[in-house]
């Protein structure tokens, strides 16, 4: 018979998802049971700072008091309609989160791949309604090293081949650019282009950051062309980078906008695509949905999400505590860290090779109750709740400086 959860140990537990969990994941060897702020704590009571925040999934912090009295509010009265029928809470979230945005309608969807899915069939209706692109012809230019989800579609234009090898045949229409060259931008984009789509910073990259000008050459070269402008700030967006959109540094807006990952607070899967009215403007009934796109329950965590931003706070927390963070960053160049790339609260740092890869180095940080996540080669992200003190981000980083120390 197996063992109650709470019963087991990590190692039980880690041993028990083998047989029947897929493996498309390799997480670190930790069990987190409880979690509060910035902090999980695993089954046997060990106490962590979470330096990742679920991508940001968490920017908010693990359970915050606000998000969670949402969600409690709205579980005592109602979860899911579907869109057959109106719900009392959709109204509110889609008026405010599109006023947050600068923007004018919104497509409540759930997972942040739904949101770029749905961005791109948007883009290419709107190519064949509004531009005159013939049918069948519409293609979308994405930058080299994106990372926009792991669907057939989205897959069919990531450069990573651990996310497309065998996995084809492949979906056509995308074009594929260096990041952060507008010169190839430029010669990419034709009369069958519906939409330029990039991530303002590129996360899964490493936390690349473009030159600066880059957004605004993106949105300057999509006005001259006549095609949209996407951006994908399901990582970089809401607070993460010290403004409230990551765009916001070059005061660029963008046709469409994606937005997923910390919209849910850490509760829910919520994401949405927000856009200007006349590109919204060409779904009708029937041309796409979602089952639990804009359910009540979304729509609650969701609008106590908004009403979080709305007062800059985090926002201001981010911007601050980004000084702290690259402060104590630069501090370990030539003592293990050979470099990094840092906004807001948001850094990708490269260590140096001879130490571990990123994997080995986020492990030996987890045994001292850091919890980071590697990318590519020795590249480690940092991305810590925007809760998180600056004590606290001290500390982590004294245990970074601690852990390269030992490694060398």
């Amino acid at each position: 018979m197996t063992a109650p959860a709470h019963a087991r140990t990590s190692a039980d537990l880690i041993r028990a998802e083998e047989p029947v969990l897929a493996h498309n994941y390799h997480p670190l060897p930790v069990v987190v049971a409880r979690a509060e702020g910035a902090w999980v704590e695993d089954v046997e009571g060990r106490r962590y700072l979470d330096m990742l925040a679920g991508y940001s999934a968490l920017n908010f912090g693990h359970r915050h008091p606000a998000l969670i009295q949402a969600a409690h509010d709205q579980l005592d009265r109602l979860t899911l309609t579907s869109r057959a029928f109106h719900n009392d809470r959709l109204a509110e979230f889609a008026e405010r989160l599109a006023a947050l945005a600068g923007l004018d309608m919104v497509l409540p969807m759930n997972t942040g791949a739904e949101a770029v899915e749905s961005g791109i069939k948007v883009a290419r209706k709107w190519a064949y309604d509004v531009k005159g692109v013939p049918d069948g012809q519409a293609t979308i230019v994405v930058a080299a090293d994106n990372f926009h989800g792991r669907t057939t579609t989205i897959v069919s234009f990531s450069t990573d081949e651990s996310a497309r090898a065998g996995f084809g045949p492949f979906t056509p229409g995308f074009r594929i650019v260096p990041y952060n060259d507008l010169a190839a931008l430029e010669e990419a984009v034709d009369e069958t282009t519906a939409a330029v789509l990039i991530e303002p910073i590129q996360g899964e990259a490493g936390v690349i950051i473009p030159d600066a000008g880059y957004l605004t050459g993106v949105r300057e070269l999509t006005r001259r062309k006549g095609c949209l402008f996407i951006a994908d700030e399901i990582q970089s967006g809401l607070g993460r980078t010290g403004r409230t959109l990551a765009v916001e540094h070059e005061s660029v807006v963008p046709d469409v906008l994606l937005l997923g990952k910390a919209l849910g607070g850490g509760i829910v899967p919520v994401s949405a695509v927000v856009a200007r009215r006349e590109v919204m403007g060409v779904l009708g009934p029937g041309e796409h949905g979602s089952t639990f796109g804009g359910n009540p329950l979304a729509a609650a965590v969701g609008t106590a999400v908004v009403e979080l931003l709305e007062t800059g706070e985090f926002q201001r927390r981010a911007d601050e505590l980004g000084v702290v963070l690259r402060e104590g960053l630069d501090a370990l160049r030539g003592h293990g860290v050979t470099g990094f790339r840092a906004r807001g609260l948001w850094a990708g740092v490269d260590v140096d090779p001879a130490l571990g890869s990123g994997r080995e180095i986020s492990e030996r940080l987890m045994r001292e109750g850091i919890l980071v996540k590697d990318t590519h080669g020795s590249t480690i992200r940092l991305a810590p709740p925007l809760t998180v003190t600056a004590d606290e981000l001290r500390s982590a980083l004294g245990t970074l400086e601690k852990v390269l120390g030992q490694a060398g």
